[in-house]
This record gives structure tokens, sequence and C-alpha cells, in this order.
């Protein structure tokens, strides 16, 4: 009998329970505003930021309305103008290089290795283009940071991570988003916290963090915040920092404190479920398993496998028929974007040059969620389906 997988690939687990009387208290007592407390109270977004500054190791740390949010306010934090260039992988999601031309800023793609990081000889080869690296860790993915580090330490390049996909992952122990001078992260559904949308931005920098409090609407209410720089940081840079508002509210703050409490035991199963489906495709004809790097620790919510050198006839033979069989894959070969699977390619408001070699890793790159909701024997039932499948176009097709 044909094995078919009947769970859903978007569907995600409830809300804890004390999130949502948490939630609960915040519409009773109607102070959803961030900046709207009582007399001696800390808000919810005030509470959230302080706790997840402290779980990175930051300094400081603003909860905002999105990852997005994040990353262009980020930019602007340390000053990045229009027309200027900024420097970010080719392989990454839509949001990355929509941010920096959000500010209206010019995005410079870096190639992609088969490990599915950036290409640390080609970022090497464009240091001098720009003055800031936007390092997206796309699909969960750690290139070798100390080299990153390195080599942009040495070229003055500020790197800011997109840790949306690495939020819970670690370098040497050392949470992602603490390498750069900032980390910025995402709440929407399909990460590893939810509420619906939010963003975290993380840093060091007391003047990135003041205006980065500014820049996401704080008016001149920066004391209500607990994981802020002191007061005359802000009169430093109050006059001359725009106001452009992208704050988290109370209900989300919220729903997200109990999530991060439990984040590290969140990681631990979702490795575990990656584990699984890993194991069931390795040494499977003509599918490359994606390799990490021996020093990161990951996240394991999606996964990915090379269907290399493949026809785009063969990858939707293999897409179509893990379909029929309830096994959502995602393809970022398409010609045209479809989802979330668009590519440097697609960005077509931004110049981009050719880059042959990462243009063949993008076109094999199959993707897959690994939500919570799925138990180890339903990553095994998928696992096996879509070995059956590679199995059956490799020997049917000529890829």
């Amino acid at each position: 009998m044909t094995e078919i997988f009947t769970g859903s690939f978007t569907q995600q687990e409830p809300i804890p329970q004390e999130g949502i009387e948490a939630a609960i208290a915040v519409l009773n007592h109607g102070r959803l505003h961030r900046y709207n407390v009582a007399e001696g109270e800390f808000s919810e977004a005030a509470l959230l930021e302080q706790e997840f500054a402290a779980q990175t190791g930051a300094k400081y740390c603003v909860a905002v309305a999105s990852g997005g949010y994040a990353l262009a306010c980020s930019l602007r934090a340390v000053g990045v103008q229009p027309g200027e260039t900024v420097l970010t992988n080719a392989f990454t999601l839509a949001p990355v290089p929509g941010a920096i031309a959000s500010i209206g800023a010019k995005p410079e793609f870096v190639g992609v290795t088969d490990e599915l990081v950036i290409d640390l000889d080609d970022l090497e080869a464009k240091l001098g283009h720009a003055k800031v690296l936007m390092l997206s860790h796309m699909r969960g993915h750690l290139c070798d940071m100390d080299r990153l580090m390195q080599m942009c330490d040495a070229a003055d390049v500020t790197v800011i991570e997109d840790c949306a996909h690495t939020m819970g992952a670690q370098w040497r122990g050392v949470p992602s988003g603490r390498q750069g001078a900032i980390g910025c992260y995402s709440m929407q559904t399909y990460k590893h916290v939810n509420s619906g949308e939010g963003g975290f931005l993380v840093t060091d920098d007391e003047e990135i963090a003041a205006r980065a409090i500014i820049l996401s609407g704080s008016y001149m209410l920066y004391e209500r915040h607990l994981a802020a720089p002191d007061p005359e940081v802000f009169e430093r840079v109050k006059y001359t920092t725009p106001n452009v508002s992208g704050r988290m509210d109370n209900i989300r703050a919220a729903i997200l404190r109990p999530q991060l409490r439990d984040l590290e035991t969140q990681v631990t199963r979702w490795n575990e479920r990656y584990d699984v489906v890993e194991q069931g495709l390795s040494d499977t004809p003509g599918l490359k398993l994606v390799s990490r790097h021996p020093n990161a620790r990951p996240v394991g919510s999606s996964i990915q496998f090379l269907l290399l050198d493949w026809s785009p006839k063969a990858v939707n033979a293999v897409i179509s028929r893990c379909a029929a069989r309830g096994v959502e894959l995602k393809w970022f070969g398409g010609a045209e974007p479809a989802g979330f699977t668009s590519r440097y390619d697609s960005w077509r408001y931004t110049e981009a040059e050719r880059m042959p070699a990462s243009d063949r890793i993008l076109t094999g790159i199959v993707d897959m969620r690994l939500p919570l909701t799925f138990s180890l024997d339903d990553c095994a039932l998928i696992a096996r389906i879509i070995r059956a499948e590679v199995g059956a176009v490799w020997q049917q097709h000529s890829v």
C-alpha cells in the first residue's frame, strides 16, 4: 500500500495557556499601547525586551512590529544613507533586500555555497563595495562566523545579522545574532516563537540602541524601556533621529514571553525532527543533503536538500509526486517567484550581476517546513515518501 501523509505543513502548536491568560489580562485592562502604563507598572513589551536581552546576553533590545521592520530600523540606526550599497546574501527571503531598498539603499548580492551559506570568498572580493553587510542566516544555516567577522572587522564593515531562522541557534555556544553589531529576529507565525508578526533587534552599542528606540516610535518616552541606554545617550541623538513608528504592542508581548522561556525545549524538539528526516534521506541517489558547520548549533525548523543539475522537469516531477502523497515541498529554482521562494533575480527593483556558480546551487534547492505539530513518526514517514519519489524520478528521467 502506498503511504500517504495527511498532516498540515502550516499548522502551528497552540499558544501556551500562560500567554493566553496574559493577553486576556492586557485586554481586560485595555492598555495595549506599550507606553500606556499605570503608576509603577512596566509594560509587557518592556518586560519582553528585558527578558530577551538577558536571554541573548545583549545589553539592549528593542521589540518592534516585524522582523522586516527590525532590519530596516537597524540600517537606519547604523547610518546607511539613500544611494549607498549594502551587501547581502543572494540566497535569502524577499524582506532582506526589501529592507535595504525601503530606505533607498542598493543591495549588492553575495554568492551562496552548497552548504547554503554566504560564499566567504565572494564576500571578501566585495567588501570594499559597502560599509554594511546584512547577513542572512537563511533557513538556519550558519557560515563560519569567525572568518566572516575577522574579514568584516578588518574591512571596517558593520555586520547586521538577520536571525529570522536562527532564534535559539548558537555559534560556539553564543546565541546567533551576537556576533555582529546588531541581531534581528522575527516572531512571525512560521518562526521559532509566534505572535503572528513581531520583531526584535539586539545590540551592545548604546547609540545604535537609542536611535533604534526613537526610530521605532518612542517619542520622548524612552525611559519606559528596561533594556535601553541611559537617558544622556538619548540626549545625543533625539533631535537628529526620525520617528518611523513600528512599535510592538502589549498583547503580542504577553503572548511571546512564555514562549521565549520555553525556547530551548523547542529547539531540542525541532532538532529531533530534523535528525529523523535527515537520517531518512541519507544516501538517496541524486539527492545531496546540506552539511552543517561543526561550530554551529542550528534550529531544524525546516530542512533543505539539493537536486543539483536536475532538469526543471525532473524537479517538478519530484515536487508533484510528493504533493500527491501529502508532502509539501518548495523549490527555489523556478523561473517565477512562488510563495516565499523568490531569488535575487526576482527582485527587479535592483540591478544584479549574474552569478553562475550560485545560480547552479539556487536552482537545486528544495525546501520543507518541519512544524512541531509533526511527530517523529510523521517525520520518518515524510522522509520515506521523499526518498521513494526522488528515487523513482531519478530512475525514470535523464536529470
